[in-house]
């Protein structure tokens, strides 16, 4: 099958190569996929760079989330069967044609939603599912931040959030990308450059904020949360440390909490398929989910996809059809 690898294990955008390497075969409780489209997340950027290998067990080629058809079984999966259109989270080696998948990694592909689309869910559903909603505790009626609003992670925390009847600030770098975050419906719309920035954010009151900042934005988080507030990191392009005041944290009883997805084990990401689609997957069936996906291209282009996203100027997300 034809895949893409990284030249010399490590690199920039243009030692994306595509070669023919040996077809996977699914194990006990895992499933071949026929790869029809292939999500491009950030995680995949760093691997390329040497940054972040993959797990233990997880194929050394790139990519975190596929959408296809099974073509095989393996023994012990029970629910599945040949032909039934999915999406899935991967530990790895989704810029492929053809992926093993773990079975309870599985979710069905619904009715209306092409595979494009489809490849676009997992990796950021289940991040958001997992950072907002479960560790986060976000509830109705309570105001989420997000922090890098555009991206693929931000645009689906906006619309998971307000389907949930939360309210949303969602802020951005600079004018252009704060009038995009102002169309994906967020209830206020923030440029982080702009010299007020960390005082309309304390003004909104964020009870939860989702953060890819980090340590550039510790201070400002920890000053802007509510009562009660949680900060949820999930990354740190803006530094790994910062400045915390913790007498703020003790008197408004704040929590600073993180979380990665991609090294959990099989059964915690069954647990969260499962979570997902009884809650989020109903969202995509009435309209109230849609990803967000700024570009579809082939799978020879993944070199190409990965310059759009290191410019840091992609709305949603971009998607590789092989």
């Amino acid at each position: 099958m034809r895949a893409i690898v990284v030249a010399n294990g490590r690199g920039g955008p243009e030692s994306l190569e595509i070669k023919d390497i040996t077809c996977p075969e699914p194990g006990a409780g895992q499933v071949l996929v026929r790869v029809r489209a292939a999500g491009v997340n950030r995680p995949d950027l760093l691997q390329r760079m040497g940054a972040y290998p993959p797990p233990p067990g997880a194929p050394d080629t790139l990519g975190l989330e596929v959408a296809g058809e099974i073509v095989t079984l393996g023994v012990d999966v029970a629910r599945w069967a040949v032909g039934d259109r999915v999406c899935a989270l991967l530990g790895g080696g989704g810029y492929a044609e053809y992926a093993v998948v773990d079975a309870g990694s599985l979710l069905p592909v619904p009715e209306g939603i092409e595979f494009t689309q489809a490849a676009a869910l997992p990796e950021t559903v289940f991040t958001v599912w997992a950072n907002v909603f479960e560790i986060g505790a976000l509830k109705p009626g309570e105001t989420l931040a997000v922090h890098g609003a555009t991206s693929g992670i931000g645009t689906t925390a906006i619309q998971m959030a307000r389907a949930f009847g939360a309210k949303v600030v969602g802020t951005s770098r600079g004018p252009a990308k704060t009038e995009a975050t102002r169309t994906l419906g967020v209830d206020l719309a923030l440029d982080s450059t702009a010299p007020d920035f960390a005082a309309r954010l304390a003004d909104a009151c964020p009870d939860v904020i989702l953060d890819m900042v980090g340590g550039a934005f510790l201070k400002t988080n920890l000053e802007a949360l509510n009562l009660g507030g949680r900060l949820v990191i999930i990354a740190f392009q803006g530094g790994a440390t910062g400045e915390a005041d913790l007498a703020r944290v003790m008197r408004n009883r704040l929590t600073i909490t993180g979380s990665t997805l991609r090294a959990r084990p099989v059964d915690e990401k069954a647990r969260l398929a499962r979570a997902v689609e009884q809650t989020v997957w109903p969202w995509l069936t009435d309209g109230r989910l849609r990803p967000v996906i700024e570009a579809e291209l082939p799978l020879d282009q993944a070199g190409e996809a990965h310059r759009r996203l290191e410019t840091g100027t992609v709305t949603g997300k971009v998607v590789l059809v092989p």
